[in-house]
């Protein structure tokens, strides 16, 4: 390679529609006159976050052989949820994003022997790549990798682990006829360990022939044109036969949705479960509009981490709805242990570009409590209070996130709310108080009479 290009642009281009023309769907690289490496920074455009606001950035890498023809070609626009422990043995989410000095440093072409290389280097010590391998029609991405580095602290501000830590992931698609260009307009985010990455508008060709990108493209499963894009939150994610969340003209309640369906998630470590979860999940977000979104398991991943006194589950359904649940063991007695829900987080996407629609978290929770190595069961809906503008709705709720034995729950205890027999009491006491009532006025109504006195002859 004796010349290459990066662009890094800010990410004000909207995704272009699935049933756009191809034509102009996938652009070709844009070229430059000089035959050294160059940059184009502009200034970000801000996008609403998960703390406040962040940049984003689109980035366009032109690779070139030796006889200066491309020979790999990427623009695309991607930024990554984290969660790492901090110094007080909590667990929190932080957003990274692009910043706008990109470098592509060790990107290679490839050919039949050896497989292509697009990496690129971002922010204080961050970077990513994929390599893609090549056969007789086809090429395909290999490995995934995303190095982010602790120190920075502006991403990481009280990591408890400094230093550069590396994931690594295959990729999810499937192999691209050569020739052919891979485009993906609509977000999609593929999960590995502690991280969520999420890209959109993605173009990207690795062994282009002849030095030119080419018309011919392979879509994106998140593109397939089966119906036109919405923003969400959005029927998509709601398990009724309802067609909208929001009721018709001219009223403005909420149309009633039925509760949903309850999913089954789990996490392993290694190859021992070491979380187990049974939940129906709806969300109540209140913005211009009310509005219920009801949680599809059947499109609902599930991630997070396991540990000795933290426990955070992630669910991420369809790239639009991020729901974490954080767990921690408490003392309450030399002797004792029990978990509690201490935190919840709720995020909820753009399907299109990625970016952030709102945020909300409450790290003050001191909920559903168990004795440590049983499970929490409470089948009657729950209501979580995350902020003024969103509640989290649970029903049949059954969760054990520490002390896993065998694939299987242990021994439940129940919430309040379904202890029937607590009802029993109530219920006789009730009939006793009434019947001791009406005793009493009768006993009073009766000495009244007896009592009346002589009558007047």
């Amino acid at each position: 390679m004796t010349v290459d290009e990066v662009f890094v642009a800010p990410a004000h281009r909207a995704p272009v529609s699935p049933a756009a023309d191809s034509s102009t769907a996938a652009m070709g690289p844009r070229r430059s006159a000089a035959s050294s490496c160059r940059r184009l920074l502009l200034p970000p455009l801000l996008l609403l976050g998960v703390s406040g606001f962040f940049q984003s950035y689109a980035v366009e890498v032109d690779i070139k052989d030796g006889s200066n023809a491309t020979c790999l070609y990427a623009d695309w626009m991607m930024r990554f949820l984290i969660t790492y422990e901090s110094n007080n043995g909590d667990y929190k989410t932080t957003t990274l994003n692009l910043s706008s000095s990109v470098t592509h440093n060790g990107s290679v072409c490839g050919n039949d022997t050896q497989a292509a290389l697009l990496a690129v280097q971002f922010g204080e010590g961050h970077s990513w790549s994929i390599n893609m391998t090549k056969s007789n029609e086809t090429y395909q991405g290999e490995f995934i990798t995303l190095t982010y580095n602790t120190n920075d602290t502006a991403v990481f501000p009280d990591a408890k682990r400094k230093g550069p830590i590396s994931v690594s992931v295959r990729d999810p698609f499937r192999p691209v006829l050569l020739n052919t260009v891979f485009v993906c307009h609509n977000s999609f985010s593929i999960e590995a360990e502690n991280v969520t990455e999420i890209f959109w508008n993605v173009t990207m060709q690795a062994f282009v022939q002849n030095g030119t990108v080419s018309k011919k493209e392979s879509r994106c499963p998140a593109d397939t044109p089966t119906s036109a894009p919405t923003v969400p939150p959005t029927t998509a994610n709601v398990t009724t036969a309802s067609t909208t969340t929001l009721s018709p003209a001219p009223t403005t309640a909420p149309k009633p949705v039925e509760n949903p369906d309850t999913g089954n998630y789990s996490l392993k470590s290694g190859n021992k479960t070491c979380f187990l979860a049974t939940v129906g999940l709806q969300l109540n977000v209140s913005q211009d509009k009310p509005l219920l979104i009801n949680i599809n398991p059947k499109t609902t991943i599930a991630d997070g981490a396991c540990g000795n006194t933290t426990a955070t589950l992630k669910l991420n359904d369809g790239n639009s709805t991020l729901i974490g649940f954080t767990f921690a063991v408490k003392n309450t007695s030399p002797s004792v242990q029990k978990f509690y829900l201490r935190e919840v987080n709720v995020t909820l996407l753009n399907r299109l570009s990625g970016s952030v629609i709102s945020s909300a978290g409450n790290s003050n929770f001191s909920k559903w409590d168990a004795f440590l190595g049983s499970s929490y069961m409470c089948r009657k809906e729950q209501t979580l209070q995350i902020n003024e503008d969103v509640q989290v709705h649970t029903f049949n709720l059954w969760i054990q996130p520490f002390l896993v034995e065998a694939n299987k729950f242990a021994t439940a205890q129940e919430c309040s709310l379904d202890d029937d027999s607590i009802l029993i009491p109530i219920v006789v006491g009730a009939a006793l108080a009434v019947l001791i009532a009406i005793i009493v006025v009768a006993y009073i109504i009766g000495r009244r009479k007896s009592y009346a006195g002589y009558q007047t002859l």
